[in-house]
């Protein structure tokens, strides 16, 4: 059997857990320049007249008037209480897939002896006790088994967020009860043209002959087709994969002509991506960095562009990577543009144990292996740029390109200055 926990409406129950009086009140999340709606509770979704996506300017004063309670996106929190949850899991199951930042697969096929509603009910009860965050347990064979009882889960009222599919009766009526759209996998122009044929639910689809399913749906819904009849065809992947390139690019909180702020903004992104490249050992062969105005202006002059440098040897120094985005940023600015984004993304990564030397290339820096990580592990400790690279600039001159975060709560469990503090 198989578990899937999944966290309800996880960015706005975040902010909740430090704002007890917003329990049971309408709380939505912004974008990054609190730009528009990423993210909703069940109560802000009830207020139909609040479109999800919409650009917050059209619809402050609509927020306001519901009492809706906003926040700019807190992604340090989010990480920080994403990773107490999955410490939680792995104290359910030796067996854990991190899916996405707010849900989970469990494997529960080696416990014995189990009575699987109780087994979810202690998940559920354990993490909101542990970190006050509410959770669905869909539990059932499969994992695309599972996503559906996660959903019946978290809709239908009277079963505490858990649901088990542990009977073919169950697995017959919950399919009967969704609909094909919501079938994890199924995509837009598959629904589609599965309506066409007159298959509106899971249950329905489970009915059609394999060899269609196979000839119009390929292997992956063929896949899909066994995992909804019961028959295990993916595997809980318990390794996260390493990623094949890691970038950034984020809007600045304004307009940006100038070269030297364009820069720290450059590097202070490289300090971010040569970060996660180290975690998962791995090394970039190649830097790519591009620049671009806002295309939505009528009144500024347009201009993007991007270049990619080769590395003489892969690397995931923080400043070996600045040096060579710099040069790079150099390249390809030009003045007189106000500027909306810069972004860097490395790529051709490799591991770092099997790193090849080049003897026709300019000598790099010494390896500093562990320079890195001592400034790794005071960053995680005492807070991101805690240590960083001088070119990526100081807080005064960095509020000129950071995005904007107006409404952001206090990063609670990461920074000592934000902490809760309780007033007696």
């Amino acid at each position: 059997m198989i578990a899937l926990v999944d966290c309800n409406s996880f960015y706005a129950s975040c902010e909740q857990v430090f704002r007890p009086d917003l329990q049971g009140k309408p709380v939505v999340v912004l974008s990054n320049n609190d730009g528009c709606i990423i993210a909703a509770n069940k109560e802000a979704k009830a207020l139909t007249d609040i479109p999800m996506f919409e650009p917050v300017f059209k619809i402050k004063k609509l927020l306001e008037d519901n009492d809706v309670a906003f926040f700019s996106s807190n992604y340090t929190l989010y990480g920080e209480m994403s990773q107490r949850v999955m410490n939680i899991l792995m104290d359910f199951s030796p067996a854990v897939e991190v899916y996405s930042i707010d849900e989970s697969f469990l494997n529960l096929s080696g416990i014995k002896s189990i009575n699987y509603r109780k087994y979810g009910l202690s998940i559920r009860n354990r993490i909101l006790k542990n970190t006050g965050l509410p959770v669905g347990v869909g539990i059932a064979p499969t994992k695309v088994l599972a996503k559906v009882a996660n959903k019946i889960a978290k809709k239908k009222s009277g079963l505490r967020n858990v649901f088990v599919i542990d009977t073919e009766e169950i697995r017959e009526k919950a399919l009967k009860n969704t609909n094909i759209k919501d079938v994890w996998g199924i995509g837009r122009a598959h629904v589609k043209s599965l309506k066409k044929i007159d298959v509106n639910t899971a249950y329905d689809f489970t009915q059609l002959p394999s060899s269609w399913v196979l000839k119009n749906m390929k292997i992956v819904g063929l896949r899909i087709w066994h995992e909804l009849r019961g028959k295990s065809c993916l595997e809980i992947n318990e390794l996260p994969r390493s990623k094949k390139a890691i970038g950034t690019a984020k809007s600045f909180g304004e307009r940006i002509e100038n070269f030297d702020l364009i820069s720290e903004a450059c590097a202070y992104y490289i300090g971010e991506v040569s970060e996660v490249l180290r975690q998962q050992k791995s090394c970039a062969s190649f830097v790519h960095v591009f620049l671009n105005t806002n295309y939505h202006s009528k009144t500024d002059k347009q201009y993007s562009n991007g270049i990619t440098v080769t590395l003489p040897v892969p690397t995931n120094d923080t400043l070996v990577l600045t040096s060579f985005a710099h040069q790079a940023l150099k390249e390809i600015y030009k003045p007189g543009y106000r500027y909306k984004k810069v972004g860097v993304n490395l790529s051709g990564l490799v591991p770092k144990k099997y790193i090849q030397g080049n003897l026709f290339a300019p000598v790099l820096p010494p390896n500093k292996d562990g320079l890195w990580e001592v400034i790794d592990h005071l960053n995680f400790k005492y807070g991101k740029s805690t240590i960083q690279s001088a070119h990526a600039g100081f807080p005064e001159s960095r509020k000129k390109w950071e995005l904007v975060k107006a409404h952001r709560s206090p990063r609670f469990t990461t920074q000592w200055n934000e902490i809760l503090k309780i007033s007696t």
